[in-house]
């Protein structure tokens, strides 16, 4: 391993940035507060980051994952790595042509189904709902008409039960009537004879 990518040499880089930066905002406060020692301090701190800045524009950038780690030889251009699915101890072989063609035409028909059903997604997205406003309102208008004459006919339903009783009614009247009625003429018919 490098010195550059050793710890010490990381921490070393971090602190100095850091002292770096410190010294900057020390001499821009005494800059402005006008103190003797505000050129020397802004010029040492500028130096500093100067120094800095064009040292990481020469070092390298870091690696962020080390997948040569969970993978040996991954870094190796020539290294025969074995597939995930060979499992532990297995070494990589050569896939066959067969091989391939039968997964690449397992991949296009999945990709024909997408594409099929992106289609169908699209034709969707194009289907013109502008009039189903006004439908919409008309169903609304209908149903509450529909509303309105269903409660009409259930008042009409309970005015003609009403009907009927008072119908009933009158017509047990007008039997007793007729009973009353002829008791009195059958009184008058044996008066008269």
């Amino acid at each position: 391993m490098s010195f550059i990518k050793s710890k010490g040499f990381k921490y070393f880089k971090n602190f100095i940035i850091g002292v770096g930066a410190a010294v900057v905002m020390i001499g821009a406060l005494a800059k402005i507060l006008s103190h003797p020692l505000g050129n020397v301090l802004i010029t040492a701190g500028l130096l500093t980051e100067a120094f800095l800045f064009a040292l990481l524009g020469i070092l390298p950038p870091e690696k962020d994952y080390y997948w040569e780690k969970l993978y040996p030889g991954l870094d190796n251009y020539n290294a025969n790595i074995a597939p995930l699915s060979a499992g532990p101890g297995n070494v990589a072989r050569p896939l066959d042509a067969d091989q391939v063609e039968g997964r690449l035409g397992g991949m296009l028909t999945e990709l024909q189904d997408m594409s099929k059903s992106l289609g169908s997604l699209k034709a969707l997205q194009e289907v013109d709902f502008s009039e189903t406003k006004g439908q919409m309102e008309s169903m609304s208008n209908f149903y509450t008409r529909m509303n309105e004459a269903m409660n009409s006919l259930s008042e009409t339903v309970e005015d003609t039960r009403i009907y009927k009783e008072q119908l009933s009614s009158l017509n047990k009247n007008l039997t007793s009537l007729n009973s009353v009625y002829g008791n009195v003429l059958g009184a008058f018919r044996k008066g008269i004879e």
